[in-house]
């Protein structure tokens, strides 16, 4: 195996395409606020969770028990995740429901695209 040296890699043929330009302060504020909102193992874990439920949606109800959390925690959680837009939130009766929205998972996916 060879290792390779700093200067034998082309670091702009290896880069992500969102980073091959100058970010506007603006949109670098944006995709700051949904990386600082994905930085937690639990969201994480959520929005995972949520994704691959039946139907790509979840009550919230459903969510305490497979991840370990309590009420409070998961709607911590929850909030944060909604607040950066990465989830949605649907009102039914009394329950809550949330699905992952696939545009804005994507607009935040096409800064690592390569």
């Amino acid at each position: 195996m060879k290792l390779l040296t700093l200067a034998e890699v082309d670091v702009e043929s290896c880069a992500p395409d969102g980073l091959a330009a100058p970010i506007a302060r603006p949109e670098a504020e944006q995709l700051a606020g949904l990386l600082k909102a994905i930085a937690d193992p639990t969201r994480l874990q959520l929005i995972s969770f949520i994704n691959t439920s039946s139907g790509d949606e979840s009550c919230a109800c459903n969510l305490t028990a497979p991840l370990g959390l309590s009420q409070p925690t998961l709607s911590h959680h929850l909030k944060v995740l909604t607040d950066a837009g990465l989830i949605e939130r649907e009102k039914r009766g009394t329950q809550a429901w949330y699905r992952v929205n696939q545009v804005r998972w994507q607009q935040l996916s096409k800064l690592f695209e390569v």
